[in-house]
């Protein structure tokens, strides 16, 4: 599986919730709003997070982060999709797990959205990548 190489990733995965205060100290300020929404990604239950309760818990509207992201030059379904990529990566590391329990566990409706997202990620489908981990 291809790994990320996204600081703010690391950042955030590397980061307690409760903890803003590195973000808010940092030299530049960019990305700010886009490490905050990575952090909360990261910890949170992904099948419940919301665009709604995400700018909730950073005490701003759904708009105000929509644009807040768009100025870090993202948008939230982004950051979702590699936070999804992340969690994904790090489960496999520690476990086999069927398709259906991942794609619950990182907050897809649908299993066949997990599998093409995996697809997607790695370039491989998801039983092709288990058959070649046997």
């Amino acid at each position: 599986m291809q790994h990320l190489h996204s600081a703010a990733l690391t950042r955030a995965a590397n980061t307690n919730t409760n903890t803003t205060s590195n973000h808010a100290q940092r030299r530049d300020g960019q990305y700010r709003t886009t490490d905050r929404v990575l952090q909360i990604l990261l910890q949170g239950d992904l099948y419940r997070l919301r665009v709604e309760s995400v700018a909730s818990q950073l005490g701003m509207s759904p708009t105000t982060l929509r644009r807040r992201l768009r100025m870090d030059h993202t948008h939230y379904q982004f950051l979702l999709d590699r936070a999804r990529q992340y969690r994904c990566e790090q489960a496999l590391r520690t476990a086999r797990l069927p398709g259906k329990c991942l794609a619950d566990e990182l907050g897809y409706l649908e299993v066949n959205s997990f599998y093409r997202a995996f697809r997607r990620w790695t370039g491989v489908g998801f039983s092709d990548w288990k058959a070649q981990r046997l």
